[in-house]
């Protein structure tokens, strides 16, 4: 794919420049190193983002945010589907009961309600008939689910797209379970509108701009985080008439773990891998790519931690919401046969899963090489320290905006000192390089920043974190 193609692929995750001081924690976090400091604002360079949000859950002064689809949207059908996972219902306290849930997404204005990891034993077969039928490689097939990690895939590691397991996530399954129903009740499809209510920014990249397909059926997506919210305010109130899940005939023990951590690799038979955290998934993905796991036949990778129940847009603790999960499937039986479901199975195959490789230094191989030899060449004179006061994640990143004239020398604030010291720039000139990266009044004193005297805590946390673990 080349860059004009990568630069379409929608992105969810945005920076509010107001809130944003530029104090390098995404800097220090991006698994693609896709963020640089300019002008005192951090900036997201739109090929090298995955979406993964680990720049939203590091950054303290919540300068980050996650784009969405307006709510009132879903009064432009007259039929309206609240499509969630399980881990939205999991994050709630035990003392509001899934009926209260239902109920006030109704109040809210959705007309059905259904929760997304259903009918799970189309897919577990489908998946299994991938390994099976489809895939002749030696090395581990790897799992397809996790949207952040499919683009860490496609962007970082682009040799492994072809390990990836050529089927839908199950949104795609359950929207088309939901509009099959509602074809059942004599609906029209231009009249009813599918809203998934999703955990994490990747989601969103995945139904905006999907792997494998022209178009989501997917009508709209809504952060989690703002349905809890209102949820959570009303649900206490409601009492007398309790909505059910208007699709709940297909909800198993399976299909309630499969976000969570082995939750889809208790459904394969093999020796599988279950490993969750982006910084844990690159390890494994370097591994991979190195040759190494040959003796693994199923990987299951998700790029938060404790899978769906750690996602950006969760509000409840993920250890109790995982916990919440777990003691909920307990409740449900295991799933049903898929057999009668082969229409569905076939909605689920998607034709390729197509690298789209950053482009590090130059499309053209020649000139790429030999930008490369530059950098390393312009790498013997930087101090090999990463400290990011440069602006970028590394001392090699500085050297690969250096040669695609994204950066100076000058920028390094150790050379900057080596080249005051031996004459070659003023002291003025040197202080206005700092400007230029860091901002005109970086550099004033202010006591309302994090950690001095005037700080009022604003940023010490993230909205929704919670203090400590329990």
């Amino acid at each position: 794919m080349n860059q004009s193609n990568q630069l379409e692929l929608h992105h969810a995750i945005k920076i509010d420049a107001d809130k944003c001081r530029a104090c390098t924690h995404c800097l220090q976090v991006c698994p693609t190193e896709a963020i640089r400091i300019r002008n005192g604002k951090a900036t997201i360079i739109p090929g090298r983002c995955v979406d993964c949000g680990e720049c939203h859950r590091a950054c303290p002064y919540q300068a980050f945010y996650v784009e969405q689809d307006d709510l009132s949207r879903i009064f432009d059908y007259k039929y309206r589907v609240a499509l969630f996972p399980a881990v939205f219902v999991s994050q709630f306290p035990e003392n509001i009961s899934e009926e209260q849930i239902y109920s006030v997404l109704k109040q809210i204005g959705f007309t059905h309600t259904c929760e997304v990891e259903q009918p799970i034993s189309v897919l577990i077969d489908s998946i299994k008939d991938f390994a099976q039928n489809e895939y002749d490689s030696e090395s581990p097939i790897i799992s397809s689910f996790c949207p952040a990690t499919v683009r860490l895939i496609q962007v970082k590691y682009p040799a492994l797209t072809e390990h990836l397991v050529l089927r839908n996530a199950p949104h795609d399954l359950a929207a088309w379970y939901v509009r099959q129903r509602l074809a059942e009740e004599g609906i029209d499809p231009s009249d009813a509108g599918i809203f998934y209510i999703t955990p994490c920014a990747a989601k969103i990249a995945a139904v905006k701009s999907p792997v494998g397909e022209k178009k989501s059926i997917v009508d709209g997506i809504i952060n989690m985080s703002e349905i809890y919210n209102q949820v959570m305010a009303k649900a206490t109130g409601v009492t007398g008439n309790f909505h059910s899940c208007d699709c709940r005939n297909e909800i198993s023990r399976e299909g309630i773990l499969w976000s969570l951590p082995e939750g889809e690799k208790a459904a394969f038979d093999g020796k599988s891998l279950s490993v969750d955290g982006m910084h844990n998934v690159i390890r494994i993905l370097e591994r991979l790519e190195d040759g190494d796991l040959q003796d693994i036949d199923f990987l299951e990778l998700r790029a938060c931690e404790e899978g769906c129940a750690g996602g950006i847009m969760m509000t409840s603790n993920r250890f109790l919401t995982a916990d919440r999960q777990h003691k909920r499937a307990e409740k449900f039986p295991e799933a049903k046969s898929s057999a009668g479901m082969e229409e569905l199975a076939e909605k689920l195959r998607i034709a390729s899963v197509q690298p789209r490789p950053m482009v590090h230094l130059d499309t053209d191989m020649e000139k790429a090489f030999a930008k490369m030899e530059k950098a390393r060449s312009i790498m013997c004179h930087l101090p090999g320290i990463d400290c990011g006061a440069c602006g970028a994640p590394s001392c090699l990143a500085l050297a690969e905006d250096m040669v695609r004239h994204e950066a100076r020398m000058t920028d390094c604030i150790y050379i900057q000192q080596l080249w005051q010291k031996e004459g070659k720039i003023s002291a003025e000139k040197a202080f206005r390089n700092l400007e230029k990266r860091w901002g005109e009044n970086r550099f004033d004193v202010d006591c309302s920043k994090r950690g001095a005297k005037n700080d009022n805590g604003f940023g010490l946390m993230n909205e929704g974190e919670d203090a400590d673990l329990y």
